[in-house]
Parts: C-alpha cells; sequence; structure tokens
C-alpha cells in the first residue's frame, strides 16, 4: 500500500487531522492477512459464518450488530508510532496479541449472529446475557480455576458475555489443546460446552444480517488531538490525591542523613524500570502507570522529600507501593490508601 501523504506529518501536524479523513482501509494493510487468519481458523471448526470487519475507534462489536470494528491505529505504522508515543503502548499491535483481541471479539460477533445466549443451557453455564456495557472494575479470583485465562486482568471474571467470549476464543485457538491444559479446571467443562455448541452450528448460516451503516459507529469524526484528548482523560479521570503521609514514610531520609538523594530525581531515574516493572506484573495500562509516576514525582518535589543513599531496599520498597496503588485501581476504580 503506497504511503499517504499524511505519514510524514509532524505529530502536530497529524493531530490536527480528522481520523475519517485518512483514507484509512484494512484491505491492504497489514491486518488483511491476520483477519484472513481468523476466518480460516472458522472454516477449519467448520463454522460458515466470517465477522466483516470495519476500522473504528477501539476493538468492540456494536450490540446486535455481528461486526468487528478494529482500531485504527493498527492500520498503518504511523498511527501505530503516534499511539505508542501518547499512550505508551499500542492494543493489539503484535500479531499474538492482535490474534488474541480478535477472536474474543469474534465470539460477540457469533453471539449476535446466531441465537445461542438465550439458550438455557448457555445461561447455566456462563450466567445470563445483557447489552449492559461490561463493567470496567471488577474483583477478579486469581486462582479460580472456573475461568480460562486469555486476556489480560481475568477479563473472563468480568461478564458472562466476556466470559464466553474468552472461553470461544480459548477454544478457537489453533494448536492449544485446551483440553489438557485445562485438564481438572471447572473451565474445561465451558469449553466442552462451546465445543458442543459450536458444532452444532457448523455449516448453518447465520441469522439475517441487520443493516447498519459503519459511520453509525466507528466514531471517527473527529480530530485525532480530539480523540487522545478524551483518551487520556478516560485514563486519568481517577488519578488519586497523593498521600503525603505514605510518602513521608516511604522517602524518611532527614536534613542530617550523609548522601541524601531528593526523592524526585530517584524517582526519575529509576522511572521507567519501576513503569515496566509495575505494569508488567499488574496488568495495568503503561500510561496510567506512567501518569501515577508523574504525580508521585511532582508530589516527592513540593514536599521536599529525599532518601537515604544507597538503600538497598528502596527499590523494592517503592515498587511495592505503586503495585498496590495501581491494584486497586484495577479492582475498584479508584486509587486507595494502602493502610
Amino acid at each position: 500500500m503506497d504511503s499517504p501523504d499524511w505519514s510524514s506529518f509532524s505529530d502536530d501536524e497529524l493531530l490536527e487531522k480528522k481520523i475519517s479523513q485518512l483514507g484509512l482501509q484494512l484491505d491492504g494493510s497489514k491486518l488483511q492477512p491476520l483477519i484472513q487468519r481468523l476466518y480460516d481458523e472458522l472454516t477449519q471448526k467448520g463454522l460458515t459464518f466470517h465477522p466483516p470487519c470495519h476500522i473504528g475507534d477501539e476493538w468492540f462489536v456494536p450490540v446486535g450488530i455481528p461486526a468487528i470494528f478494529i482500531p485504527f491505529f493498527l492500520t498503518h505504522d504511523r498511527l501505530r508510532h503516534l499511539e505508542k508515543k501518547i499512550i505508551l503502548e499500542v492494543e493489539g499491535e503484535t500479531d499474538e496479541w492482535f490474534m488474541k483481541l480478535i477472536r474474543h471479539e469474534a465470539a460477540h460477533a457469533y453471539a449476535f449472529a446466531y441465537p445461542f445466549v438465550r439458550k438455557r443451557k448457555w445461561q447455566q453455564t456462563f450466567g445470563k446475557s445483557s447489552n449492559d456495557e461490561t463493567p470496567s472494575f471488577y474483583r477478579p479470583r486469581p486462582y479460580s480455576r472456573s475461568f480460562v485465562m486469555h486476556l489480560d486482568d481475568w477479563y473472563a471474571q468480568s461478564h458472562p458475555d466476556e466470559d464466553f467470549a474468552e472461553t470461544f476464543a480459548v477454544w478457537l485457538t489453533p494448536g492449544l489443546d485446551w483440553r489438557l491444559k485445562y485438564q481438572g479446571w471447572r473451565a474445561l467443562e465451558k469449553l466442552e460446552y462451546v465445543d458442543e455448541l459450536m458444532r452444532s452450528f457448523a455449516g448453518t448460516p447465520p441469522l439475517p444480517m441487520p443493516e447498519y451503516r459503519v459511520a453509525d459507529y466507528d466514531c471517527l469524526n473527529v480530530k485525532l488531538k480530539t480523540y487522545y484528548s478524551k483518551k487520556r482523560k478516560d485514563y486519568e479521570h481517577s488519578f488519586p490525591d497523593f498521600y503525603d503521609k505514605d510518602l513521608r514514610q516511604l522517602f524518611d531520609a532527614g536534613a542530617h542523613d550523609e548522601g541524601r538523594v531528593k526523592a524526585s530525581d530517584y524517582l526519575r531515574r529509576h522511572r521507567r524500570e519501576l513503569e515496566d516493572a509495575v505494569s508488567k506484573w499488574s496488568n495495568e495500562n503503561k500510561y496510567r502507570v506512567n501518569k501515577l509516576v508523574g504525580k508521585l514525582i511532582d508530589r516527592c518535589d513540593q514536599l521536599h522529600l529525599h532518601i537515604k543513599a544507597y538503600d538497598p531496599k528502596q527499590n523494592i520498597q517503592v515498587a511495592a507501593y505503586i503495585t498496590t496503588l495501581v491494584t486497586n485501581h484495577l479492582f475498584t476504580g479508584k486509587f486507595k490508601r494502602t493502610k
């Protein structure tokens, strides 16, 4: 695919462009073979319905519409670069990550294409389906064997519809011996049911596709700067007031401690490794962790906090504190005091 004229724009110039006017297409993009891979996987399972794919502002399947919307920024390397610069990560960036996400969304599309969510056995297996949005915050049980492990954050535990979507995605994954992997788990019963259910629809056409306009759902008629302003605000909406008592305890070097170091300088020096470690082990969005550390740095400056030089425990204590904050956010939607 030829490079569009905006691919060489500066960030500031590009942010002034409307997403809908960038001329983005799935056909001919590096995503086309990955979408075809999904269709091939469905065909190999005997499933004839291939959900149409469109470009949108995020990963989603509209309620009642068995079609998959894929984030616009994945369609071009220049947009991936901008997304990573502003949000610090690109959801679906690698082929493996992309396939995990599109298999999950395919499950939602199938739930609208076939009427199986109304079946009594489906509801006995997963719970009652609904058109309500998946809750943003939930309290997962990390060691539960009642749910498959597919996407991060124990996402199958967030809602019955997500439980089905995650189970379907695991079932669809080529080369995965899910019977062996989930042997002894209650989740295996769900996988066996999905296998039975999908076999019953093999070769069966879906319900008639409802008419819809892509532009009514894609949310792309905005400038990139507006899109990112909203996205950053969504990620930042519940940053806490920082906890002076905690910070004073964490960075407790006194005026007479020899070789003491400013706490803010310490955090700046170790910022990247702290953010990488916290994001990895908490599964929290890198942008949110980055903003959290930035607020900590600012507050340490305001409080004139210092740490003792060469304290070998400091990295562990700071990483544990930040991880606690972001894990609380995952479970409750709020950064809470740790004590």
